[in-house]
């Protein structure tokens, strides 16, 4: 039915002469628009996220708002577990999963290039893994050609092996893209949101409540602050948690590359940096981090119930949590064996999970933290307006 009413509207818009098009709902985009019609006369999980206030300012939900929604829902479950018209119901209203496959399209939607976004769809977890492999395969066999493999005079100066203004100009390439391919996919997206969300500009109460809901990862305590769903109907902070430690930790593992920029261009100071610089505390601290997060998040994806979510989307999540967890261990084993004849293969490992992990973090999840961020932003904007539908409260 969703999708006979965009068809009629197209129709009428075409029919008037130079109206603008109202975009024909994908099959998952139809299905999130039918559930919020549930939702929004239920509204008894309106306390439990920011999906359910952002909902009730909306009797229709064209495509901007089901992206909208579906990237500010952080598929905790809660609404699933509480929702008296959940399957078996016929009706069978289920959030968390409907919300899941929409964001699914969205990482294809706003990917540049768009083929890539569709490829890592599809075999997010096979592709990450094989190009870190295949990454890493070719410097050692380049490494190998000089018989620096295993051995050679190195003692503990990686920069022997790889000059630093070679390793500049392998990396540089891969960051400025990866920049480029992200600003562009946020900006069509933030584009697309605006209108939809009122149009109002952005404020600085409305950014600053925005960035505490970002960096506490409010919104993953299921509204009642006891926590996601995850195997079954049981609270628990566990997701949350494991969140915070691959958040932070990634945080950190930047900042010790960008300290150690400025201590290599500014100060003149070379790596290797060994204890206690700033560069490799930041380095190992996130590096642990960042290791017992990306476990606790596997360990969670693959227990997690079926209902609870998008299976499709599996292959690319775990593709991610595996190269996180790749380049954070590969990274420590580096730091480790640095005075080992190991040091060459291990450098190869490390260089190459680092490649494969910035080569594919427009397409998967990393993504989608900056589109969810974009949406808390406008949540954050629209919710200090007046509720235009005038029905319920914010």
């Amino acid at each position: 039915m969703q999708q006979l009413d965009a068809l009629t509207r197209e129709a009428v818009a075409l029919a008037g002469g130079g109206a603008r098009v109202i975009p024909i709902l994908s099959v998952p985009e139809a299905e999130v628009g039918r559930q919020m019609q549930i939702c929004n006369a239920c509204r008894y999980c309106e306390g439990f996220c920011a999906v359910f206030p952002a909902m009730t300012r909306r009797l229709e939900f064209g495509q901007a708002d089901i992206h909208y929604l579906a990237n500010l829902c952080h598929n905790c479950g809660a609404c699933l577990h509480a929702c008296q018209y959940a399957p078996p119901h016929e009706f069978a209203v289920n959030v968390p999963r409907a919300m899941a496959e929409v964001r699914r399209q969205t990482y294809a939607d706003y990917a540049w290039p768009p083929a890539l976004g569709r490829l890592y769809q599809r075999n997010g977890l096979t592709l990450s893994v094989a190009l870190a492999a295949g990454l890493a395969l070719f410097l050692m066999l380049a490494v190998a050609l000089n018989g620096t493999l295993w051995g050679g005079r190195l003692e503990g100066n990686f920069y022997r092996l790889f000059p630093h203004n070679l390793l500049v100009g392998l990396f540089a390439p891969v960051f400025l893209f990866v920049v480029f391919a992200l600003g562009k996919g946020v900006t069509r997206f933030w584009r697309e949101l605006t209108p939809a969300t009122s149009g109002a500009p952005l404020s600085a109460p409305a950014a600053a409540e925005a960035t505490q809901a970002v960096l506490r990862l409010k919104y993953l305590d299921g509204g009642h602050g006891e926590g996601c769903h995850d195997e079954d109907d049981a609270y628990t902070l566990s997701r949350r948690r494991f969140h915070h430690f691959t958040f932070y930790g990634f945080l950190l593992c930047f900042a010790a590359t960008s300290v150690a920029t400025l201590y290599h261009y500014l100060f003149g100071w070379h790596a290797p940096y060994d204890l206690p610089s700033l560069p490799k505390l930041l380095g190992v601290v996130g590096g642990v981090s960042l290791m017992i997060g990306t476990a606790g998040l596997w360990r969670l994806n693959r227990r997690r119930h079926p209902l609870q979510g998008d299976a499709a989307q599996k292959p690319m999540d775990l593709g991610f949590i595996a190269l996180l967890f790749l380049t954070s261990a590969s990274g420590l084993g580096l730091w480790l064996g640095r005075g080992t004849p190991a040091l060459a293969l291990l450098l190869c490992l490390h260089l190459g999970a680092v490649m494969a992990l910035f080569a594919t973090l427009p397409y998967g999840k990393f993504a989608h933290g900056i589109f969810r961020t974009a949406a808390l932003l406008r949540h954050a904007v629209e919710k200090r307006l007046p509720n235009p539908v005038g029905l319920g409260a914010d």
